[in-house]
């Protein structure tokens, strides 16, 4: 991992931060990164609707959900461990746990060792060992190939990187069926695919943070129009995967109804990008997060056509 000199975590000096109980407790839950598990349990509970056909256990469901949440908050805590350093220097990032003082670097290490051993456990006894093996499999891939190994090293980093946060699906179905499946093989593809064109206009918005600590994120290494058509690309071949399911006949026609809808708004969307960065247009004329934005809501309507379509069959 290439070394980014900064001042150390907890800028205030480690001596001389205030640490009531009621903020450590929020740091802590903080180093989950929250919004980000949010956003893999959407992708995750649906899938397992359409592994059930139907509604599925709902203390299943639950127990995925909660060994979901420990292990990704596990895999982030260790993130956030490993990148304390270039966390410190960049905008986005300076006021998270470990970069304030308010969590110590140790403590946070011990914190995200502790959630991925726990999570683990959970899985084998509370779901099956499929589950428990996919859980820590993506908790190892995130930490030790995206934020250790290609992070600092390639501007592909989100795209292999984003494996890891394609594993919710495989998770979701494994815990219903015990199994993985075609389905659930073409939905991680959709994330795979969906992942670098939903990150990659969020680091164009922020790409001097990144090019401030060295990380080659694509829109730091190349043209927005160069990053824009990358976008396009791999939009393309994500609308088209996300329609897969249909043919193969694992769902009736609500699904592959709105994934049409919502892959032509995609791509509109996608394609505009690409007119105005081949224009030239730079700043907040670029419009680069409204494809961010999009891509969020693209994901959850998506996933909530999974879940839906196995009740109208």
């Amino acid at each position: 991992m290439t070394a980014v000199e900064s001042r150390p975590a907890g800028v205030l000096g480690q001596g001389t931060v205030h640490r009531p109980t009621g903020a450590r407790v929020k740091a802590f839950v903080a180093l989950t990164k929250p919004r980000i598990i949010e956003l893999l349990l959407i992708t995750t509970v649906p899938v397992m609707f359409l592994a059930a056909e139907g509604v599925p256990d709902l203390w299943l469901v639950l127990a995925t959900c909660v060994g979901g949440y420990l292990s990704a908050g596990g895999a982030n805590a260790l993130n956030m461990y490993l990148d304390r350093d270039i966390d410190a220097l960049m905008h986005r990032t300076e006021q998270r746990p470990l970069v304030t003082g308010m969590v110590r670097p140790a403590e946070a290490l011990a914190f995200g060792l502790a959630l991925t051993v726990v999570s683990t456990v959970w899985f084998a006894t509370l779901v099956n060992p499929l589950s428990a093996a996919l859980a820590l499999g993506a908790n190892l891939f995130y930490v030790l190939v995206y934020t250790m190994l290609l992070k600092r090293r390639t501007s592909q980093n989100i795209v292999w990187g984003g494996i890891a946060g394609c594993m919710p699906v495989a998770i979701g179905w494994s815990a219903v069926t015990n199994s993985v499946s075609w389905a659930s093989l073409i939905l991680f593809l959709v994330m795979f695919f969906w992942t670098p064109p939903h990150y990659w206009p969020l680091s164009m918005k922020v790409k001097d943070d990144y090019a401030r600590v060295k990380v080659p994120m694509l829109p730091v290494v190349a043209s927005n129009k160069v990053v824009a058509r990358q976008i396009v690309a791999y939009s393309w071949v994500m609308v088209a995967v996300s329609l897969l399911l249909w043919p193969l006949g694992y769902t009736g026609w609500f699904y592959p109804a709105v994934a049409a809808v919502l892959g032509a708004v995609w791509l509109r969307e996608a394609h505009g990008l690409l007119r105005r960065a081949k224009s030239g247009v730079v700043g907040a004329k670029l419009k680069e997060m409204r494809l961010f934005h999009w891509s969020i809501t693209y994901v959850s309507l998506l996933f909530i056509a999974v879940a839906v379509d196995p009740f109208l069959r």
